[in-house]
């Protein structure tokens, strides 16, 4: 069901966004998810957390992630974790340091 919808998602988006890397970067400030759009959310990128205890870190991901494997099985997670009724950023259940050595595998 998850696949399907970001199957949906990437096709929408695919003619109109560029693929680009991921940035990141920690601030406290925005330790809990809110429904405000940020200014720092790059066109073609979404925010997501990575959360694991006390451990929080805000990620800025491009969008050509939702193909990546290892990222839609965080996603996968995050709805056994949390379901479909998240608002606002995206929350996974991973320590931020995991969902960092994901994105930096990416990078070229």
């Amino acid at each position: 069901m998850l696949s399907s919808f970001i199957g949906k998602v990437q096709k929408s988006l695919s003619l109109f966004v560029p693929k680009k890397h991921a940035l990141s970067y920690l601030n406290e400030d925005h330790a809990t998810a809110t429904t405000e759009l940020a200014d720092d959310v790059m066109k073609g990128c979404f925010a997501v957390m990575a959360r694991k205890g006390e451990e929080t870190r805000r990620f800025i991901v491009g969008l050509d992630y939702l193909t990546d494997p290892t990222f839609l099985g965080l996603l996968d997670e995050a709805v056994e974790e949390y379901g479909f009724r998240q608002k606002g950023t995206l929350v996974v259940p991973c320590r931020p340091i995991e969902l960092q050595n994901i994105l930096d595998g990416r990078k070229t």
